[in-house]
């Protein structure tokens, strides 16, 4: 009953057969997504259900089973025990309700949370009106967001001759995105805790390590089910280009800043669906994403893209990259006009020589000012500025 693989990994007994096996295992999950991998990067297949079927499918072990016609155990003088001999009744639940979710309960709870964790109680705290950065923190970090950051707004820019850091297909979820769960030892958010002391077993999750923006670049698009167009098999990776390289996202991404070259992501339909997750947008702005061309995008991740100064431009026409022949090695430029306006038709131009009209999916006028600050974040902090 976790989300996003916070139950921890599966034993590495496990984790090991299903990846040489190539295994589909299944998970039960009472959450409010089911996508592959969602409660764990090994388990494939999910299923929701109410909480107390999560429980049944457990004690049956397999979700091979039918409830009404197989019993889930046997009791101790041997006879079948079926969901129905120990579902509750509706009287049963309320008198548990009745007798133990009283009004007092919580007022007890609530009265002693100032004091009842002694652990936290006994933190020390700083008393400064800043926040004092830990350079060794491996947990919390000063973000860049703020970085080069001017009192008055930059001039918008065209993207000019960006590369292609990711092919991908429909239905591109924030899971695939957003660094979510364990942290895998082969990835470069581990090589990275790795150099800075840490042993696997202190790795932890993204979730936890959500205030180091440098564990949480590397974890995005570390999905090991996203499905690139530019690799053989689903994985964190990638192609660079023109060398054609592959290699780990965030390397493929660092390699493209040394060398001067924004980047954007092409994808499918729906791209960003699911949970609304903001690293879905601050990660792909960390690695140097520009831009993301859709043939459409969900409602919520699209304005999340503009929050954080991305581009979100989508294909007309019924147009993608499939029937516009192309293959994500070119090169692309979008000429972005300064009189720019929500919703306003642009052109993709690639060295290749396609030219194919798009639409700014910046859909409001104070997106647009989010978008000519750099962000939500950039707009807000010169606001209060003044």
């Amino acid at each position: 009953m976790t989300c996003i693989g916070n139950s921890g990994p599966l034993p590495e007994a496990v984790t090991t057969a299903v990846e040489q096996a190539d295994l589909v295992a299944v998970g039960v999950l009472s959450g409010n997504r089911n996508f592959e991998g969602r409660i764990n990067p090994h388990t494939r297949a999910n299923y929701l259900t109410s909480p107390p079927l999560c429980i049944a499918y457990a004690i049956a072990g397999t979700v091979l089973i039918d409830f009404e016609k197989e019993p889930l155990g046997v009791d101790s003088s041997g006879s079948p025990v079926f969901l129905k001999d120990i579902w509750p009744t509706r009287a049963e639940l309320q008198e548990v309700e009745r007798q133990y979710v009283v009004p007092a309960m919580f007022r007890d709870t609530y009265s002693k949370i100032t004091e009842s964790n002694s652990s936290w109680n006994e933190l020390e705290a700083p008393d400064s009106q800043l926040y004092p950065w830990d350079p060794k923190s491996t947990y919390i970090k000063s973000p860049p967001f703020f970085d080069g950051m001017t009192q008055d707004p930059p001039a918008v820019r065209d993207v000019e001759k960006a590369a292609v850091l990711l092919n991908l297909g429909d239905s591109v979820t924030t899971d695939h995105i957003s660094p979510a769960g364990s942290i895998s030892r082969t990835s470069p958010a581990a090589r990275y805790l790795s150099s800075r002391g840490m042993t696997p077993r202190e790795f932890n999750s993204y979730g936890a390590r959500r205030g180091n923006d440098s564990v949480m670049a590397r974890g995005t698009f570390a999905n090991i089910r996203l499905v690139n167009k530019f690799m053989s098999k689903p994985g964190p990776k990638t192609l660079h280009f023109p060398s054609g390289e592959s290699m780990d996202v965030f390397d493929a991404a660092e390699r493209y800043r040394s060398e001067g070259r924004p980047l954007i992501v092409l994808a499918g339909k729906d791209y960003g669906s699911g949970s609304s997750r903001d690293w879905a947008a601050k990660g792909p702005w960390m690695l140097g994403v520009k831009a993301v061309v859709a043939e459409s995008f969900e409602r919520i991740h699209r304005s999340n893209l503009v929050g954080m100064g991305i581009l979100p431009l989508q294909f007309t026409d019924g147009a993608t990259t499939e029937t516009l022949r192309l293959t994500g090695k070119e090169f692309y430029s979008v000429q972005v006009p300064p009189q720019l306006k929500p919703g306003q038709l642009l052109t993709v131009k690639t060295d290749s020589g396609v030219s194919v009209e798009v639409r700014c999916r910046i859909d409001t006028d104070v997106e647009l000012t989010y978008y000519q600050h750099g962000g939500i974040l950039n707009y807000m902090v010169r606001k209060m500025s003044k």
